[in-house]
């Protein structure tokens, strides 16, 4: 599976009591390759889970992929951001819309409804995995 981990699918995988929890786990046991992801996602994740021993043992363990460099994308970030404004994205969420853009053939996983508002190459819809019934 070639996908890319938003935050939300990288709690409910640790916190047991996350409503998702379930779903993740099943997700999580598909996996045959990491799961790409940015420094932003890490960081809501550790600071949601008070964790950051976790979240570094899930890149450790090969589950999670660091695969995106900010500083050589911020032109796209900041263009992303200005069109995005009335919505108030978080910098995790842009710079998943922008590795979108970059690795074409990967899914998001989330359970964030914004990414049914947000457009890879300026009009094309991101295909995501999320929990049936969720968005």
């Amino acid at each position: 599976m070639k996908a890319i981990a938003d935050t939300a699918f990288i709690v409910a995988f640790v916190n047991r009591n996350d409503q998702y929890h379930s779903w993740a786990t099943a997700l999580a046991g598909r996996v045959d390759e990491p799961l790409l992801t940015c420094e932003a996602v890490l960081a809501e994740s550790a600071f949601q889970l008070y964790s950051t021993s976790i979240v570094l043992d899930l890149l450790r363990d090969g589950l999670l992929k660091l695969s995106f460099d900010l500083q050589e994308n911020l032109d796209q970030i900041e263009e992303l951001s200005a069109r995005y404004q009335d919505r108030r994205p978080d910098l995790a969420d842009l710079c998943l819309v922008r590795m979108s853009e970059l690795y074409p053939r990967h899914t998001v996983v989330t359970v964030d409804a914004d990414f049914r508002i947000y457009r890879r190459n300026k009009r094309e819809a991101i295909p995501l995995i999320c929990p049936q019934n969720k968005i």
